[in-house]
């Protein structure tokens, strides 16, 4: 645990009690702070007493002697409309931040880097991690993915921790200046949080020109969203902006002064030279383009942060992937079973899709802005589809006439049902399918209608699949593709 020390004696409101709520009215009262500490929940409130949490409704605090609101990220701050613990923290100029700028005040002496973007931060900081691990630096993950900033270990001198940072979490974090800052992406997300796209910009790029002028921001540049910020950022004058591209052809200006990657291989493109690092075809946990991009990203960062790039290049083939990410759960014959349910958008679908020629798609559940209309030029890899949840007749809709698909409502029926049409495939092709055929679980919407997160929607499916009477459940080989 990081003891927070900067509210030593203070009064501290802590409003949500998810677990990184409870991690921070530890790190606080470890700290020495006074703390209130609630939650609009009555069972988030029954595990915190059971915690040993003492429990004070802010409701009816005496606010002028609040020295913060300590909110938890998935409490609106600003959009739809500020929660009523905002409203009150803000009528007495109580300051409302998170637990990572509590973490950022503390100053520790170790580097930080910081990641965000639309889609594949978690995979990018899990790999960040490991290549610094790899290279034999201490090493703490955490933020958004997995374990709260505030549960993280205090690290020795050299230690790194990197940090995968939510546009949530990025509004509650005005003072944080990474020695790395990372830019994956961007797209519409999250959209109903920030009141319209160029407020979701706004707040990642925040993250990236609050950094020192020394510090290394590294930016993604597939996307015009994110060009802009690159373009924003480069007019300062700043020195150390990485730009990184894995379209084809890649971005000229990553080509002139970054990192590509082409058919797989990483170049760095530094100093007028390109030098050819790895081949990611070698890499068996790091499926298609958009893994690319995540790989590429975490090369840059930890080559930043003085891990030797050869070294760093090398460790990415060992990398051992996250669940519910393009994860590889068995198969029928041929034909393998992907849980991708962390794909919660189209832009995420849509980059599971391109790396099959011939999918057996699970996709619903509770629809986001825009739908799967912008899936359209990927529609002719996907042989069948099974729609799941709330999104199911918008999302059939759209399939109308191009794209044959059975609305199986649950996840439970479209895995049988699926598989169904596996076994039948294998069969008739003597146990082999076509090449590159997936069941592919890649829901392009959020899982809130039937489960309560992405990961219990991918448990579900992993389990299920693991009850397949043909089921296989070999590795992947290294070297190629599942």
């Amino acid at each position: 645990m990081i003891e927070v020390t900067t509210f030593a004696n203070a009064h501290v409101a802590v409003f949500g009690l998810g677990r990184s709520g409870l991690a921070t009215v530890h790190a606080l009262k470890a700290g020495g702070a006074e703390v209130c500490a609630w939650d609009d929940s009555p069972e988030r409130r029954d595990e915190a007493a059971d915690a040993g949490i003492d429990l004070a409704d802010l409701y009816s605090a005496d606010w002028k002697k609040m020295a913060a609101l300590i909110l938890s990220p998935g409490v609106p701050l600003t959009h739809p409309e500020p929660h009523w613990v905002v409203r009150m923290a803000r009528a007495e100029a109580c300051e409302v931040i998170g637990d990572v700028e509590l973490f950022a005040r503390e100053k520790l002496p170790n580097q930080i880097a910081a990641i965000t973007g639309t889609n594949g931060k978690s995979t990018t900081t899990a790999l960040t991690g490991h290549v610094l691990e790899s290279c034999g630096r201490p090493v703490a993950t955490g933020g958004n993915l997995g374990t709260p900033v505030l549960e993280l270990p205090r690290l020795p001198d050299g230690g790194v921790y990197v940090i995968e940072m939510s546009s949530y979490q990025i509004d509650l974090t005005p003072s944080l200046d990474p020695d790395v800052a990372v830019l994956l992406n961007l797209s519409p997300d999250h959209i109903d949080r920030h009141g319209d796209m160029a407020g979701y910009i706004g707040v990642k790029s925040g993250m990236l020109e609050r950094q020192s002028a020394d510090k290394t921001a590294i930016v993604g540049m597939d996307d015009k969203d994110s060009v802009g910020i690159f373009d924003k950022l480069n007019s300062t004058g700043r020195k150390n902006i990485v730009p990184v591209s894995v379209t084809t052809p890649p971005n000229e200006r990553a080509r002139q002064q970054g990192y590509v990657v082409e058919d797989g291989v990483i170049s760095s493109q530094l100093d007028g030279k390109s030098e050819a690092l790895v081949d990611l075809f070698g890499a068996a946990n790091l499926i298609g383009v958009h893994n690319w991009q995540n790989a590429a990203m975490a090369l840059a960062s930890a080559t930043a942060l003085g891990c030797p790039v050869y070294d760093a290049a090398a460790s990415l083939l060992s990398f051992p992937g996250l669940a519910h990410r393009m994860e590889y759960v068995g198969r029928i014959g041929n034909i393998r079973f992907i849980n991708d349910s962390k794909a919660t958008n189209a832009e995420a679908t849509s980059r599971a899709l391109a790396c099959f020629d011939r999918i057996i798609w699970i996709a619903g559940g509770r629809p986001k802005e825009g739908g799967i209309e912008a899936l359209r030029p990927e529609f002719h890899r996907i042989a069948y589809a099974y729609l799941i949840g709330e999104a199911a007749g918008d999302f059939a809709q759209t399939l109308e006439g191009e794209v044959p698909f059975t609305i199986a409502e649950t996840l439970d029926e479209a895995v049988a049902l699926a598989a169904e049409r596996a076994t039948e495939e294998a069969a008739c092709l003597g146990g082999d399918a076509m090449p590159d055929t997936a069941v592919l679980l890649s829901p392009a919407a959020a899982s809130f209608d039937q489960f309560a997160n992405f990961e219990l929607r991918g448990n579900r499916f992993r389990d299920l699949v693991a009850g397949l009477s043909l089921l296989h459940r070999d590795e992947i080989a290294v070297g190629g593709r599942v």
